[in-house]
């Protein structure tokens, strides 16, 4: 049943203000599973090279080595997704997209350079500079996501939306299709 009673400023300021001790105590005491940022970034590794290999590596298996790499990181993402979840008894929503999928504006960055990078390395037969590209891509995401952790247990009021522009990520994500189809194109 609803009351049409209007809540007193002081009572709605109060209860404000409980709400956001509340959470900024729950976003202090979020814990990450072990080994949660390494295999993250392997596994993000793994694709990018995975990704590069299958555009510039001249193999008949580009449709295998692309969903290996997606499979790689689906696996390793929703293990860590599920062991955070059993470890803090809650989810926080945009950790997993800011952290795990890489929302955030570095990771995304980081992730795009990393794959044109170890792309054209393939192409130039440059294999180890394309494993080098996705070792650093692995690691800039795993910077990305450590950056907004900080972020959120500083100011979870803040930055638990997400805090990045979708416009940006989708323009990220669009150069990175765009480059990809270019490049197989020019096969």
């Amino acid at each position: 049943m609803e009351s049409n009673e209007r809540p007193n400023p002081a009572e709605a300021a109060a209860a404000l203000d409980d709400l956001q001790r509340s959470q900024s105590k729950l976003a202090a005491g979020l814990r990450l599973p072990s080994g949660f940022y390494v295999t993250i970034g392997l596994a993000i590794s793994a694709t990018i090279f995975l990704f590069a290999r299958g555009l510039a590596g001249g193999t008949e298996q580009v449709p295998l080595l692309l969903l290996a790499g997606l499979v790689v990181f689906a696996v390793v993402a929703g293990i860590q997704v599920l062991r955070f979840r059993r470890l803090n008894g809650a989810l926080v929503g945009s950790m997993v997209s800011q952290v795990v999928l890489g929302k955030g504006t570095l990771s995304s960055v980081t992730y795009a350079a990393a794959l044109a990078g170890a792309v054209w390395a393939g192409y130039s037969g440059n294999w180890w500079l394309a494993a080098l590209c996705a070792v650093a891509g692995g690691a800039g995401y795993v910077a990305g996501g450590m950056r907004w952790m900080r972020q959120y247990r500083a100011e979870p009021q803040l930055n638990g939306r997400g805090g990045e522009m979708a416009w940006w990520v989708a323009a990220v994500i669009g150069l990175v299709v765009a480059g990809s189809i270019l490049l197989v194109g020019s096969r």
